[in-house]
């Protein structure tokens, strides 16, 4: 099996001599704000949505079949060739393919957000159901335009780095709606709850018209055909028909268990006697110093011991977060344990997905590199739309600590192909 040349550095870039000078360029700086604002709408869908949901009576059957409504994050590969074909104007101001996509979506997202706060959740369900999934579109879009400016602006050697900066910080966005956004529920409208949710996405719009377009060696498809069947083409003859579809189970199954596991994570507080404000300053709090731990260590580690190690080591740690739910299914109401298991799912999943992210950078060939990039994102979300989807009927049926057994079962499959996507001694 021969490995493509962009895909081999990836998997290999490290830099065991780099010193702390590395985080401080703008490059890195712009992996945060953009990390941000990439994290805050689905979050705002997984937490805020559904506290919203349960606070207005909503089952948890009716919350859990939501995660169907992130569909967009599932087929978002299906209209990213059009994104990689056309660039938005702006009147006379064009601001490039990349900018002017992330400028767009971003707004959409802001919208959104803010209006989902004058409608009722208890009278107008199916009207939440439509805001919710234009919501899910939107931040899709976004996603696949940010992992394609990412990929562009980063060095090979800066990949690693650069994905484990973004991804914390994606994640350190779940802090607005599942920590401040739930505070403020309890002494506030959920219309102002909202709005005030939307205004966090502002600091990357202002990112967003403040950088500059990438350069890349790449050119812009010259027709809508070759946009679309070219990076598919390019994908299943890099190594052929059976390594392609190995690879896209590994895209599959490797999160699988850690996003089943955080799926109803809040509800999950929630039945086992926790507040909205305990969870807001205890859970969500913990998971800000971890997250910022993860992004620092993880960061370090993948450019000292490169990404296929990364994914080894990342991958069990991920597993032991998952058992550390199941802990407190057992322990119950324990604040103590509470801030001790979400530190560590905070701090392990989020090495788990800087490596496999920074994995996918490198299978994404350079002259197609948004709409493969989405093809394997969009693989990479499937579980958590539909395996997702049915998480609170599996919950209603065999109770949240064998859920969370079960979840780490399915951790399981995708580490055992690692040896054929990412062996630990390369060949």
């Amino acid at each position: 099996m021969s490995t493509p040349p962009y895909e081999a550095r990836t998997l290999a870039a490290h830099d065991p001599n780099s010193g702390w000078r590395v985080y401080f360029n703008t490059r890195m700086l712009i992996c945060v704000f953009l990390g941000f604002t990439s994290g805050l709408p689905l979050f705002t869908l997984l937490n805020l949505v559904q506290a919203w949901l349960r606070n207005g009576g909503v089952d948890i059957k009716t919350i859990g079949l939501f995660a169907l409504l992130q569909f967009p994050y599932t087929w978002k590969f299906v209209w990213a060739p059009l994104m990689d074909r056309f660039v938005p104007r702006f009147g006379r101001w064009r601001p490039g393919r990349r900018r002017g996509w992330i400028l767009l979506t971003q707004l959409g997202v802001l919208t959104l957000v803010a209006t989902m706060g004058f409608v009722s959740p208890t009278n107008s369900i199916r009207t939440v159901a439509v805001l919710a999934a234009a919501l899910a579109f939107a931040s899709a879009s976004l996603d696949i335009m940010l992992d394609a400016y990412r990929r562009e602006l980063l060095k090979d050697t800066e990949q690693g780095l650069g994905t484990a900066i973004h991804v914390n910080a994606y994640k350190l966005a779940a802090l607005v709606p599942g920590s401040l956004s739930l505070i403020l529920a309890d002494h506030c409208a959920w219309s102002t709850v909202f709005a005030v949710t939307a205004a966090f996405m502002l600091p990357g719009v202002a990112t967003a018209l403040l950088v500059s377009e990438p350069q890349v060696q790449s050119t812009l498809p010259h027709t809508l055909e070759e946009a679309v069947l070219m990076p598919f083409r390019e994908f299943v003859a890099r190594d052929g028909a059976k390594q392609a579809l190995i690879l896209l189970a590994f895209v599959f199954l490797y999160k699988l268990g850690d996003n089943m596991a955080t799926s109803l994570a809040t509800s999950f507080y929630l039945d086992i006697g926790f507040t909205k404000t305990e969870i807001g300053l205890v859970s969500k709090t913990s998971s800000f110093w971890a997250s910022i731990a993860g992004g620092i260590f993880g960061g370090m580690w993948l450019m000292r011991i490169g990404t296929a190690r990364g994914l080894w080591t990342f991958g069990i740690a991920q597993i032991v977060a998952v058992l550390g739910f199941a802990v407190l299914a057992r322990t119950g109401h324990t604040l103590p344990g509470l801030a001790t298991v979400i530190s560590l799912e905070a701090f392990a999943t989020g090495l788990g997905t800087a490596a496999f992210t920074t994995y996918i950078a490198g299978t994404t060939d350079p002259r197609y590199t948004a709409t493969q990039f989405a093809l394997f994102t969009s693989l990479a979300s499937v579980p958590r739309t539909f395996a997702n989807a049915g998480a609170g009927y599996i919950v209603s049926q065999i109770g949240w600590f064998d859920f969370f057994l079960l979840c780490a079962v399915l951790a399981i499959p995708g580490m055992m192909l690692l040896p054929r996507i990412a062996p630990w001694k390369p060949r």
